[in-house]
């Protein structure tokens, strides 16, 4: 692909029920911060530092939209360019371009073979 490392750094799954999902997940040991519920974005961090990440989207699942997402670091700006290049030109169906996103990072998505999204990001210089 490029030279810089992309690593695995989390996997995003849209909840219609947060409560219910953190309930679950802590019964599977994972922890989560006190009043996590109320909150628009919740993290857990995994084994090997990849994060599960929660966000409650309302639908989600429906229309055909997957209910999970990867993300991959793909250590600067330039390799989040080169990685959504490679793969759309692979075939892959690119969902959004690479732009300059307002939290901080440079982002794209692609889909897999499968529908499932995969966000490419790294933090702006």
């Amino acid at each position: 692909m490029n030279e810089t490392r992309i690593r695995m750094d989390a996997i995003g799954v849209a909840t219609t029920d947060l409560s219910a999902s953190l309930a679950f997940y802590r019964r599977l040991g994972l922890t989560f911060p006190e009043g996590a519920e109320q909150l628009p974005h919740v993290e857990a961090e995994l084994a090997g530092g990849i994060r599960l990440m929660f966000d409650p989207v309302p639908g989600a699942g429906e229309h055909g939209r997957g209910r999970v997402a990867l993300a991959f670091h793909c250590g600067d700006a330039a390799g989040v360019d080169a990685a959504y290049e490679e793969l759309t030109g692979a075939g892959a169906h690119g969902e959004a371009k690479p732009w300059d996103a307002p939290w901080g990072q440079r982002y794209a998505v692609v889909l897999d073979p499968d529908g499932n999204q995969v966000d490419l990001f790294a933090p702006l210089s």
